[in-house]
């Protein structure tokens, strides 16, 4: 075949391919061999290699437009693959495969964009209807956007971050707050505390973190343990706590399952005698989830309840700790709890609302934005990105935080008006109308945003020392100026380059797509000026074996050496596979210190940074910065102006600024000093003033009542029903601490600036309102009696079990049954101790009522009574001879607790106006109606005749929120009814209030559900309680859950020993189960 030689070496090199070999590997090591053939990796790479799956799995989603063009594509698609099997026809099946790829993401981004569309239609439907409402009262000043408008984050749009400009600008503020005992709860898959700190995922200690070992300890470890230890240290601070997970895995370093780690610790005896013994920086880990494994995020969120239980037994331990050293003997709580990442802002928001304490959320990575860069890629359909990244429970919990915060942290105002707003449950646009009518003191009618604040975070600086003297030139090693012995890290990384005295271009990432050193590399090897000025970096976490690591990293680094390879810059490119926590400052100092003419560049090419940390770190060791201009960077260069910013998808603009700075030598200068001159704007002092300062800002909210602790000893009966039936009286003494003060119409006001009312005005009015709007649901409850003497506890201390019974039925029969055989099961076993009774349901107290009576049942069988879906408490009261209604007390201090950002009568009307239209829309008058019998101050309740016509609670619960509208939404009774009460209100979180109020021991609760349940049943599973799951019940109720945004099997730890289910519906099956459980014995 004369001139068909490429004809004939493609084919030898199909030939040649050995389907054994492992190609991937096979191919990056040929021209090591000194064997490599362009034929052969031609074919091995593009053809053979080229993985159709993306491709089929677009075309299928493609194919869901209908458009008669697609049946033209599919002949062409054909056409595609039969060229394939024809070698010689190669490059047109190139081009046509080409512009497949180019129509169909025509057709995605069109999807996108009609997604796009649709959210923005709703968002500003909720705006003009939340507009509407407040109309009736809207000054003239906000019916436009004025400059003189608060910006959707809290201040100005204009100018730089605020920053500490002077040593007497914090010495007057630690003046101000240096009597304070303030302490504090981080949680970041781990949490804090008097500021309590909570952040769960990753690997996370005080020294040598291995950042880069996996996706989920990077930046955002350093980050947290820092500024834990930087507030531990401030003037005020009593103490702060980290509370993160504890590791117990062969896997991993043993210092992740120690329980306590301190950061720092008060240094002066008067700091100790002032601040306690307990006072200083520490991480507490919380034993949860799977023992002796490390596992990923995206496995925790069934795990997260227990968590929140066992942290909440820290804290209430710490608070007494704390409250005997510094309290004069009362519990001194959190004046905040902090939550960092999703799965901790879920876990904050359930903490917050059990100890009625403030929250504040950094997010540091968003799901929703993550989620939208992947189907961008279209690589992925929504429901294999959920399988994945567990991405829309991430985004739920992400929404509930917004619910719940007070205060959401960002480090830059891209996150704030790219990012969150994205999300149902912020609005700039209404937040700013929200903000200017608090200020002006106008009713806000219900609807609350969370205040968002650009905090930096910071550094620090002290340990650094540039090498200014190094500019011109090395310092000669002399006897009179020996020279220290190189750092390791330098010989390992130096015996990567052929000429080690080059400018050093430095990255430090992981090797994650989003990272983007694909695009640096193929600029670095495509520019060949720039690889004669210069060498390049490449730090990418720690790896012993690529085979070793995750999916996506091992598949990331491969692509790398595979460019490597192909622009053959062997001995240009440097990535090492070790380094540990400490060694970072020594990388970044021999960047800055290459000892030639022009010094070295740190780059962040990443294709959306939300802060970037790193760029700090490189510019307070001299090294000028490339950073994308999609994120953080933005403003960290707005404040240093220390380097170039480019377009993270642009290969040649990353390229010319690169060599922009390492040729121009007064460039490069110019842009170390100013990033040494202004570094100090980011430091560790100036982020925990700022920090402090918002944290003061809150109102302050925290467990507050009044209660005897002069109860007689009683001893414990071991009759199950034995219940209150011995206690003469519950004395519910109140002293409110309220969330925000009461408007005309009955909802709150931001926490910042609400007017101060008398907080013995507000309970009394609580106290009416509850027993006027009760009065047709319990029929005559009585109110708690503030004139008798000594209370009485409730039995819970007393208990050795607790049994919850939340059984979830059609019927109020079916729901009498389930009680008759719990009780008959507790009878019927031998117990250590006396076991006591809980009722949580939907019903409300007047229907619990008729219950009991209907099967001879006394209300004191039981010693609680969580009705309403959590929105109401009840505990049984003896004295129903002198007081005529119904046997019952309202537990005040429970609405105290989840009154906050409840949306009152504005939340009612748009409920109604919702109940119309739905009506309208589905040509069903009547179908869903007010059930104002079963409503209470807490609970709006509906009843519904044809549930199949009614739209999923997800729909409900996004509308609510893009009118900023803070609720929980729940449909109950097999969807016959709909029940909207206040966000941080629950049947779980009931039973933590009442571990808080009343000592419950949580652990020692068993919790008897159905199969399936209300729309809120997934919280009943989880946590440190034992769970015991009849067979057969509630079946019936899984349609309920059929339309969610993630699949119940996502959040249920049903591998937990803690969960059983019983073999049949019957008593016997029920003592069997709790004798496995370790509650009765055989």
């Amino acid at each position: 075949m004369a001139g068909n030689d490429w004809v004939n070496g493609y084919l030898e090199a199909i030939l040649d391919v050995d389907p054994g070999i492992d190609g991937v590997k096979s191919s990056l090591l040929l021209r090591e061999r000194g064997r490599f053939s362009p034929t052969r990796y031609f074919v091995e790479q593009v053809i053979t290699g080229f993985d159709e799956t993306d491709l089929h799995r677009s075309w299928v989603r493609i194919l869901n437009f209908g458009d008669s063009r697609l049946r033209r594509l599919e002949v062409r698609r054909r056409e595609i693959l039969d060229w394939r099997t024809c070698v010689g026809g190669f490059g047109i099946w190139l081009a046509r495969r080409n512009r497949f790829f180019f129509f169909f993401r025509f057709c995605l981004e069109g999807e996108e964009a009609n997604r796009v569309a649709k959210r923005r239609l709703e968002r500003e439907r909720g705006r003009r209807e939340a507009t509407a409402d407040m109309s009736e009262d809207l000054s003239e000043g906000e019916k436009g956007d004025l400059p003189s408008d608060l910006s959707a984050h809290g201040g100005s749009t204009r100018g730089r971050m605020p920053r500490i400009s002077s040593v007497d600008v914090m010495e007057n503020w630690a003046n101000q707050y240096k009597e304070k005992k303030l302490y504090i709860v981080l949680i970041r898959h781990e949490m804090q505390f008097i500021n309590s700190f909570c952040s769960l995922h990753g690997l996370i200690r005080g020294e040598n973190m291995e950042l880069g070992r996996d996706s989920d300890t990077g930046g955002q470890v350093k980050y947290v343990v820092e500024l834990a230890r930087a507030l531990g240290t401030m003037p005020g601070v009593c103490r702060v706590d980290l509370l993160t997970r504890q590791v117990s895995a062969p896997d991993v370093d043993w210092s992740y399952a120690e329980p306590t780690e301190m950061l720092n610790l008060r240094s002066t005896e008067n700091s100790i005698q002032e601040l306690g013994e307990s006072s200083g920086a520490y991480i507490i880990r919380i034993p949860f989830g799977p023992k002796n494994k490390y596992i990923p995020k995206e496995n925790l969120w069934p795990h997260i309840p227990e968590f929140v239980d066992a942290a909440l037994s820290h804290i209430i331990q710490m608070s007494k700790v704390l409250g005997e050293q510094i309290g004069g003997g009362q519990p001194v709580w959190p004046v905040s709890i902090h939550g960092h990442y999703a799965d901790a802002g879920d876990s904050a928001a359930l903490l917050s609302g059990a100890l009625n304490v403030p929250m504040v959320f950094t997010g540091h990575s968003l799901g929703r934005d993550k989620l939208e860069q992947l189907l961008k890629q279209g690589r992925q359909s929504r429901e294999e990105i959920n399988s994945t990244y567990k991405i829309m429970r991430r985004i739920e919990a992400e929404e509930l935080s917004l619910d719940a915060s007070e205060i959401v942290i960002t480090s830059t105002r891209q996150e704030i008006e790219e990012q969150w707003r994205l999300y149902d449950g912020f609005d700039p646009v209404l937040e700013r109308k929200l903000r200017a009518r608090i200020k002006r003191g106008v009713s806000c009618h219900g609807r609350f945003m969370p205040r968002m604040v650009v905090i930096p975070p910071g550094m620090e600086f002290h340990h650094i020392v540039p090498h200014d003297g190094d500019m011109d030139g090395e310092v000669e090693k002399t006897e009179d100026n020996p020279a220290s012995p190189d750092p390791p890290i330098w010989s390992e990384i130096m015996r990567f380059f052929s000429n080690p005295r080059k400018p050093m271009i430095l990255a430090l990432a992981r090797p994650d797509p989003k990272k983007n050193i694909t695009t640096l590399v193929k600029a670095f090897g495509e520019c060949r000026p720039l690889r004669e000025l210069a060498n390049l970096t490449l730090v990418m976490g720690n790896r012993d074996d690529i085979d070793e690591m995750s999916g996506t990293s091992a598949s990331m680094l491969l692509s790398i050496l595979k460019l490597i390879d192909k622009y053959d810059l062997y001995g240009q490119v440097a990535y090492p596979k070790h380094h540990r926590q400490s060694d970072v400052p020594e990388i970044y100092r021999l960047a800055a210190k290459t000892k030639v003419i022009y010094k070295g560049v740190f780059i962040n090419p990443a294709f959306i940074e939300p802060f970037g940390l790193t760029l700090i770190e490189a510019a307070a060791y001299g090294l000028p910065m490339v950073a994308t201009k999609n994120g953080g960077p933005v403003d960290i260069h707005r404040v240093l102006d220390n380097g170039l910013l480019v377009d993270p998808h642009d290969q040649q603009s990353i390229s010319d600024a690169l060599l922009k700075l390492v040729s121009d030598k007064q460039l490069w200068a110019r842009c170390r000093q100013n990033g040494l001159k202004n570094i100090h704007l980011f430091s560790w002092p100036e982020h925990c003033r700022n920090y402090l300062s918002r944290i003061a800002s809150c109102r302050p909210r925290q467990p507050q009542w009044q209660r005897s602790d002069d109860s007689p000893n009683i001893a414990d009966s071991d009759s199950p029903s034995d219940s209150l039936r011995d206690i003469h009286d519950l004395s519910l003494n109140l002293k409110f601490s309220f969330d925000g003060d009461k408007n005309e119409g009955g909802s709150t006001l931001d926490n910042a600036l609400d007017s101060e009312e008398n907080p013995d005005n507000e309970k009394k009015k609580l106290e009416n309102a509850i027993l006027t709007l009760s009065k047709g649901a319990i029929g005559g409850a009585q109110k708690a009696d503030h004139n008798i003497g000594a209370g009485k506890f409730p039995a819970f201390r007393r208990r050795k079990y607790i049994f919850v019974i939340a059984v979830d039925c059609d019927t109020t029969s079916d729901v009498l049954q389930a009680i008759e055989m719990v009780i008959e099961a507790a009878r019927a076993g031998k117990s250590a101790g006396s076991i006591g009774f809980i009722l949580s349901t939907a019903l409300t107290i007047s229907e619990v009522n008729s219950l009991l009576v209907s099967g001879g049942l006394s209300p004191s069988d039981f010693d609680a009574y969580i009705c309403n879906s959590g929105s109401e408490l009840y505990h049984p009261s003896s004295s129903t001879e002198d007081v005529p209604g119904l046997p019952f007390v309202v537990d005040l201090d429970y609405h105290s607790h989840i009154e906050y950002r409840w949306g009152g009568e504005g939340l009612r009307k748009t409920l109604i106006r919702w109940v119309a239209s739905v009506n309208d829309k589905k040509g069903e008058a009547g179908n869903i109606e007010e059930d104002e019998s079963g409503s209470t101050l807490h609970c709006y309740a509906f009843k519904v005749t044809n549930p199949t016509l009614v739209p999923p609670f997800k729909e409900l619960r996004k509308l609510m929120r893009i009118q900023a509208l803070r609720c929980h939404v729940v449909y109950c009774q097999n969807g016959t009814k709909l029940h909207v009460i206040p966000v941080l209100a629950s049947r779980s979180q009931a039973l933590r209030y009442l571990h808080v109020r009343w000592g419950m021991d949580l652990s020692n609760i068993v919790v008897f559900t159905g199969e399936c349940g209300d729309t809120d049943y997934e919280g009943l599973l989880g946590g440190v309680h034992k769970t015991v799951i009849l067979k057969g019940v509630g079946i019936d109720a899984r349609k309920l859950h059929a339309n969610r945004n993630y699949p119940l099997e996502d959040v249920m730890p049903l591998d937990s020993p803690n969960i059983v289910q019983t073999e049949a519906c019957d008593s016997n099956s029920i003592k069997s189960s709790l004798e496995k459980l370790g509650v009765l014995k055989g």
